[in-house]
């Protein structure tokens, strides 16, 4: 059987900005999606055609790997949030995909950039940026009033406020849960926009009196567990300065508290 075969529909599509988007894909047949919340599937459309009777060069069979941001428990369906890459091979025909179109959903899904090393019961602090908060959605929509951390904060930063995917459902569980904070902020905002919120990056947030103030908490690496997603730059920047203060990086030989995943 040729993989490349479509084995999914687009159940639903939610536009952010014009190069942002959230979009939902079911899977064919009844069974539910078993997954790690931090893991990801891969997306491709499939030719439209089976290969053996295409021409050699409309064979080529993109496909991408993009993080799970939907809970185990909410569906069959999976969600992802996706920015769409001008010039891109995949992601602007991914955002022009009417709901009810079939594509391609990769048959396993993978990653390690789970909360399976994490320990329970500590405070975690998951740090995105872009897209890169899409792993920490599935988290929260799974593990929130389970117990499984004391308190968390996520730290989300993007350009413009636009981009602020989730924001509404973040600031709804910051209002319903005291262990809960949602810290937003933005580099790229006109300063003539209504944005009240933080400016900058991540770092300044980081700053021992800032962050308490900001999280409820403190950033003491004997309690806190550090995961971030998304810009490398930020992921070395970062740990950097947390290893400053006593943080180390996470592995299964050594244990520490610094978790990271690069999305390139």
């Amino acid at each position: 059987m040729d993989e490349r075969l479509p084995n999914a529909v687009v159940s639903a599509r939610t536009e952010i900005t014009p190069e942002l988007f959230i979009l939902q894909v079911t899977p064919d047949g009844t069974d539910p999606v078993e997954f790690e919340p931090g893991q990801y599937g891969e997306l491709a459309i499939p030719e439209a055609a089976p290969a053996e009777q295409q021409p050699a060069e409309q064979k080529k069979f993109v496909r991408r790997p993009y993080s799970i941001a939907s809970s185990p428990t909410d569906g069959r369906y999976l969600e992802f949030f996706i920015v769409s890459v001008a010039g891109g091979e995949l992601t602007p025909k991914l955002q022009a995909l009417p709901v009810g179109t079939r594509l391609w959903l990769g048959p396993k899904i993978k990653g390690k950039f789970t909360l399976n090393e994490v320990p329970e019961g500590k405070d975690l602090v998951l740090i995105g940026t872009g897209t890169g908060l899409a792993p920490f959605i599935s988290m929260v929509r799974k593990y929130r009033h389970t117990g499984r951390w004391r308190n968390v904060a996520v730290i989300h930063c993007t350009r413009l406020a636009s981009e602020l995917g989730y924001r509404e459902e973040l600031e709804q569980y910051a209002e319903s849960d005291s262990n809960f904070k949602y810290i937003p902020t933005v580099t790229r905002e006109p300063a003539e926009s209504s944005w009240s919120g933080l400016r900058g990056r991540v770092q300044p947030i980081l700053d021992e009196e800032m962050f308490q103030k900001l999280a409820g908490f403190k950033l003491n690496p004997e309690e806190v567990q550090v995961m971030m997603c998304g810009n490398p730059e930020m992921i070395e920047s970062v740990q950097q300065l947390l290893e400053l203060t006593g943080f180390k990086q996470h592995s299964k030989k050594n244990p520490g508290n610094i978790h990271f995943e690069r999305f390139w």
